[in-house]
């Protein structure tokens, strides 16, 4: 099986290899490039994002042909991906963080800035917080609810079909952690940071 990390320019995302590399542990060839015959031959698909949403969509879209290679690989293909933190947030429509920035609208919704209550609560949302899971979800799969997770954001996604969640944390509000749409799986917590359930998380990732 052939898994391919999206190097986008996106930040550091050498835990997300030396974590996926773990959890693959030899069974899975893990390859990490944005060439675009690599990742339309791939069997699943990671898509890592470290920084703002504008940035992480500006990089995206920055190399030729990517964002064309994802949809066919994620929406006509309906081939398994997950995206991590603001992998995960540039499913939306929209994101309003530096401005508003168009995603690539995979799942309806928005990405906004985490109403902090007057500065109640620190942003970014920043360290270990438990998980509530609401959906049967594939990579929860003998993850138990409650379990703690690791997070560093200050933004939150929004869908409009609520059906889509899979695991919330409370921060200042109930806040969407886990989404799943039929092929589609993301993370607003960093899993590769999240000790040996993180990595529980890859692993059913990549035995789905």
């Amino acid at each position: 099986m052939n898994v391919t990390i999206v190097d986008y320019n996106s930040g550091n995302i050498s835990s997300v290899i030396n974590s996926f590399k773990e959890a693959a542990k030899d069974k899975v060839n893990i390859e990490v490039t944005s060439n675009l015959n690599k990742i339309k031959s791939s069997d699943k698909v990671v898509l890592p994002g470290q920084g703002s949403f504008k940035s992480c969509v500006d990089e995206l879209n920055g190399i030729n042909g990517l964002v064309e290679t994802l949809n066919e690989f994620a929406i006509t293909n309906k081939k398994p991906l997950i995206g991590i933190c603001a992998g995960l947030q540039m499913f939306a429509d929209l994101g309003y963080e530096e401005t508003q920035t168009k995603g690539l609208g995979w799942i309806s919704g928005k990405v906004s800035k985490i109403d902090n209550q007057n500065n109640k609560f620190k942003l970014p949302h920043i360290g270990w917080n438990e998980i509530n899971i609401i959906k049967d979800s594939k990579i929860f799969k003998d993850i138990e609810n409650k379990s703690h997770m690791y997070f560093v954001h200050s933004y939150e996604f929004i869908p409009e079909n609520k059906n889509v969640i899979s695991a919330t944390t409370e921060y200042s509000s109930n806040i969407v952690c886990s989404v799943e749409k039929e092929n589609i799986f993301g993370t607003q917590f960093h899993p590769e940071k999240s000790d040996k359930l993180g990595l529980k998380i890859i692993e059913n990732f990549l035995n789905l």
